[in-house]
Formats: C-alpha cells, sequence, structure tokens
C-alpha cells in the first residue's frame, strides 16, 4: 500500500484526493492539550472541526478538562452564559491555532473550526448577527467559521455577515428549497462585497445539510404505512424504500450545487476571488444498525464538497470504508427513488421542513443543558 511519511494511505486520504474534505464533529480541550487532536491531522489528514452545544455539553459535563477553567469563573462571579462563551472560545482559538497549517497549506480552503451563534436565537435574525459578529472578533483567528442556522430568520443574517467577511458555516438545511434559499443569500452577501469593492478572496462557507436524520424521519413513516398496508407485497415495496431518501435527498442538493456556481453569476464573482459554498454533509453517523456504518460517507462522496464526521466514525471509515465519486452517480436513480417515495404518500417537503423546527429545539434543548451542566460544574468546584 502507499505510504505517506511513515504511515500507509487510507480510505480518509483517498476521499481527499476525490475533493471531499474530512472534518471531525467533536472538539474537547484535553484532545487540544494532550496530543490527541494534533495525532489526528497528523495520523487521520483530518481538515477541520465543527462544534455545538451539545457537543460542549458532553465535553464539559463528562471530564474535568474544564473544572479549572470553572473555579477561576466561579470565583470571578461569571455566569454560565459568559463562563460558557469564555471556555468554548478558547477551545476554539486552540483548534483554529492546530490547524491553521492545514488552513494555510491548503490556501483557505480548509483548516477551519465552526463556533455555533446561541441556538436560542434561530428566529432572530438580528440576534444572530450581533452575536456572529461578536464572536467572530472575541476568535480573531482568520480559520474559523460562525455557524449560522439556514432558518428564514437566519437568512438576512448570513448574507449581511458574508458581505462583512465573516465566514459562515450555515447548519440545519435538510430540504432543496432551504438550501436554494442559503446559496442565494451567499451569493448576494458575496456581490455585496464586490459591489463596495471589498476583497472576496478571504472568504470561505459552507451549507451543512443534514443526512441521517432524514433516513430517520422518512424511515418511521414508511413503517407506519407498512403496518396498515391491506396486502403483503404493498407492506414488502414499502419496507424496501427504507434508507433511500437521505441520499436520493442529497444526490439533488449536489447537482443543484453543481449548477448555481458553475454559472455565468458565480463565475464574475469567482474571477474576483470568490470560492464555492461548499455542501457539507452532516449528521453522518449510522442511527439505523441495519445500514452500513459508513453509508452516508460512502455514498456522497465527491469534488468540493466536505463531510463532517463523529469519531467513530472517522475511526470506521478510516478502517473499512470504500473510496469511489458516488455523490453525482447515477442522478436518474436518485430521482426515481424520490418519486417512488412521493408516491408511497411520502411528502418530503414536509419532512424535511418539520425536521429543520425539530432541529431548532434539539439544539435549544442541549444549550439549555449545557447551561445548566455549567451552573451545577461551577458551585461544585467552587466548594472544593
Amino acid at each position: 500500500m502507499t505510504s505517506i511519511g511513515n504511515r500507509e494511505i487510507s480510505p480518509l486520504d483517498q476521499l481527499l484526493v476525490e475533493g471531499q474534505s474530512v472534518w471531525l464533529d467533536y472538539i474537547r480541550r484535553g484532545m487540544l492539550r494532550d496530543g490527541g487532536m494534533e495525532r489526528l491531522i497528523r495520523e487521520r489528514g483530518l481538515r477541520g472541526v465543527t462544534s455545538n452545544p451539545a457537543i460542549f455539553e458532553q465535553a464539559i459535563g463528562r471530564s474535568d478538562d474544564y473544572d479549572a477553567g470553572l473555579a477561576v469563573l466561579a470565583a470571578s462571579g461569571a455566569d454560565a452564559m459568559t463562563a460558557y462563551e469564555i471556555l468554548a472560545i478558547e477551545d476554539i482559538r486552540a483548534a483554529a491555532d492546530f490547524f491553521r497549517g492545514v488552513y494555510e497549506e491548503s490556501k483557505g480552503e480548509d483548516g477551519y473550526v465552526s463556533l455555533e451563534v446561541s441556538p436560542e436565537l434561530a428566529r432572530d435574525g438580528e440576534g444572530t448577527l450581533e452575536e456572529a459578529r461578536r464572536l467572530w472578533a472575541a476568535v480573531d483567528r482568520p480559520n474559523v467559521m460562525i455557524k449560522i442556522p439556514g432558518t428564514e430568520e437566519g437568512l438576512p443574517a448570513i448574507e449581511t455577515a458574508i458581505a462583512e467577511g465573516i465566514n459562515v458555516n450555515v447548519t440545519l438545511l435538510f430540504s432543496l428549497s432551504g438550501y436554494e434559499a442559503v446559496m442565494e443569500a451567499y451569493l448576494r452577501g458575496l456581490e455585496r462585497r464586490a459591489a463596495a469593492g471589498l476583497p472576496l478572496g478571504g472568504i470561505a462557507s459552507v451549507a451543512s445539510f443534514f443526512i441521517s436524520r432524514v433516513d430517520t424521519a422518512v424511515d418511521g413513516l414508511l413503517e407506519r404505512f407498512a403496518q396498515a398496508a391491506g396486502d403483503e407485497d404493498r407492506r414488502t415495496q414499502l419496507l424496501g424504500l427504507r434508507g433511500r431518501a437521505a441520499i436520493a435527498n442529497a444526490k439533488m442538493a449536489y447537482r443543484r450545487f453543481r449548477e448555481v456556481f458553475g454559472d455565468e453569476r458565480f463565475n464574475l464573482l469567482m474571477g474576483r476571488g470568490a470560492r464555492p459554498q461548499r455542501p457539507l454533509w452532516a449528521s453522518t453517523s449510522t442511527k439505523n444498525p441495519e445500514y452500513r456504518d459508513v453509508i452516508y460517507v460512502e455514498e456522497l462522496i465527491g469534488p468540493d464538497t466536505v463531510n463532517t464526521m463523529p469519531l467513530a466514525t472517522v475511526e470506521a471509515f478510516a478502517d473499512h470504508g470504500v473510496v469511489a465519486r458516488t455523490v453525482d452517480a447515477d442522478l436518474p436513480g436518485a430521482e426515481r427513488e424520490l418519486a417512488a417515495l412521493a408516491e408511497a404518500g411520502i411528502n418530503l417537503d414536509e419532512v424535511t421542513e418539520r425536521l429543520q423546527v425539530e432541529g431548532v429545539e434539539k439544539f435549544v434543548d442541549p444549550f439549555r443543558d449545557l447551561l445548566r451542566t455549567i451552573e451545577g460544574k461551577m458551585a461544585q468546584v467552587a466548594g472544593r
């Protein structure tokens, strides 16, 4: 097997050959201090990191990595929200510094670390923009992305952030219509910046399209329909459609990405240094144990994409992932899959709209859990 330096090329390295970057969907202070993150960059070829409140809740609540910092913050009288931001910003800065080499080597293509605005602002566009500006300034690293949800209210914040030169990771995308709106917001932001005579070359953005949650929702509906089916053939047909919606939906999104960022409108911006807003496949761990554990990686490989994986998926793919360009393979087949789902009674627009609403709630709840965890930890360490 071919090697890189002193290590063999793994399937993760082959993904990069196909044009896909692997970002880690996890961060913890211990990894940044004990060499764990550095090893993942060196041995697994990681190209970036994403974070969210649920990840920080796990990191802070299930380790003692943050206890010393929390003790200092508790003694200073900081509240939970202030403590969270201070700790998160410290971690994001440290991670960005680890990935600075990747950022520079890739000329700004990769090496990004994402920090999310408060999920409680998902329906507050002005509040989202204000917090995005504040976090961007506080972290003060060129290879950081601020995560903004792709809700209707978040679109103006995305556009203005891009116009102001803030790197944006647009999160919580499920539907093709939502994705279209996000690409439009990105293009308008670039055009506003160009009209103001400002440079476009240093700006980066990804659009995080969630994958496995779509299958989880659609499979549940198919199983319910199958239980109510009047004959065995119909039941078998419905159950045979499970596990197909998410990948087909993402393939349609990728097709639109290629169309939008291949037309004359973007070519004019690219001539001034603009980068395409790459699709990022999120929620790519397999929720159904009946499915291959790396299915949401293997079926969505292709140029100009990012796959952000939890550590278990990174290791699983390094061990037995199969690499081939798949994201735009058999698009007519993906269209047939979606048509079959519609014929079965699945309204994918309704499903994905509901998933975004639920996704906001699923981010808000862990955020509140995070603040409660911090409050408890601060009380605990202050009493020692």
